[in-house]
């Protein structure tokens, strides 16, 4: 793609958000929103591939569906209370479908079937930027909304925390796992936005850490599928040791950065009198659990020809720049021992 075309692209990218960000008016949020939608359609179907095109053509239908209820619900809530501000959310009704909208917009179950269809038909950087920024621009609006509809989060929270340990178990494609593993994850930060919105927002920033490590490492190895993961020990050996790391961290497992969103969110469901939420949650955690560990397992103890055959890659050296992968790697791996202090910080 012309530099040219793909920084302008960009810019409408972060301008989208920006506008969404800093508006008080539901049509200027809806407008920023658009903008995101327009802004990454070309980037997706750069390749002109049919798997790219049908999956632009998957992400503007519901994109534009969701759009549309949003825009819908915003003139109901005007026309019953008189009001365009984002804060003044009153009437149940619209309350209801703007969150509903907005769960489409982020793949939230059981609204989530078109994430997977869409991330498998993209290339990895682009796969990033819809699994991540994407994501940042409805957020801004789901944690305006938060106090009004407590139970309709919690079960959008809990189907989206076991949709997504339950949809990648049997995967084999990567692109897929990340899906899965993404809803999971928004469930989680759904799941506790009303009590400790802090808490939704600190769960945002280490999954985005995370994934990011997670998409450059399967970048690096040119693997888009479970064969493919397994031969990345003859490229990168060093990195092949540490990608189970950064696989059992999105897990959540201690003692790595994954675990501390979980376990602040599992210590505020039990102290906000939710533990049987809290369990069903930490028992969805299990199912991620073990097919980042099936990812783990495939490519530091297999070996081929022990593995399911797939081609050779060529052994060319890589043009990826390293150190984004280096620093998001050693946040994924090592912030644990920060909790406490982060613990103070969102107490304030």
């Amino acid at each position: 793609m012309n530099p040219y075309i793909l920084a302008i692209l960009l810019f409408g990218l972060g301008l989208g958000t920006t506008i969404t960000f800093a508006s008080s008016h539901w049509l200027l949020a809806w407008m920023g929103l658009e903008m995101n939608t327009l802004t990454i359609i070309p980037l997706m179907a750069q390749h002109h591939h049919p798997r790219a095109v049908e999956a632009t053509t998957k992400y503007f239908l519901t994109q534009a569906a969701a759009a549309a209820t949003l825009l819908f619900a915003s003139v109901t809530n005007a026309w019953l209370t008189g009001q365009w501000e984002i804060q003044q959310i009153t009437h149940p009704l619209p309350s209801t479908m703007i969150t509903l909208a907005l769960a489409l917009k982020i793949g939230l179950a059981p609204l989530h079937a078109w994430l997977p269809e869409v991330l498998q038909g993209l290339d990895l950087t682009t796969g990033l930027i819809l699994s991540t920024w994407q994501k940042l621009a409805p957020f801004a609006l789901i944690l305006q909304l938060q106090p009004s509809n407590s139970t309709l989060l919690i079960i959008l929270g809990l189907t989206s925390a076991l949709i997504g340990g339950w949809g990648g178990l049997n995967q084999t494609q990567l692109r897929k796992i990340l899906a899965y593993s993404s809803i999971a994850h928004l469930g989680w930060m759904i799941l506790v936005l009303q009590f400790s919105p802090s808490i939704t927002l600190l769960t945002l920033l280490t999954y985005f850490i995370m994934t990011f490590s997670t998409f450059l490492v399967f970048k690096l190895n040119k693997s888009t599928n479970i064969n493919t993961l397994a031969m990345s020990w003859t490229k990168a050996p060093a990195l092949t040791a540490l990608t189970p790391l950064i696989l059992l961290s999105l897990g959540g497992l201690p003692p790595l950065t994954g675990f501390m969103p979980k376990w602040l969110i599992l210590q505020e469901l039990t102290k906000q009198g939710l533990a049987p939420t809290a369990t069903l949650a930490a028992l969805s955690a299990l199912l991620s659990l073990y097919f980042y560990l099936r990812l783990s397992y495939a490519m530091t103890l297999t070996i081929s020809p022990n593995n399911l055959t797939g081609s050779t890659p060529w052994r060319l050296p890589s043009t990826q720049l390293t150190y984004p992968l280096a620093t998001t790697t050693a946040m994924t791996i090592g912030l644990l021992p920060l909790t406490p202090a982060i613990s103070a910080l969102l107490t304030f």
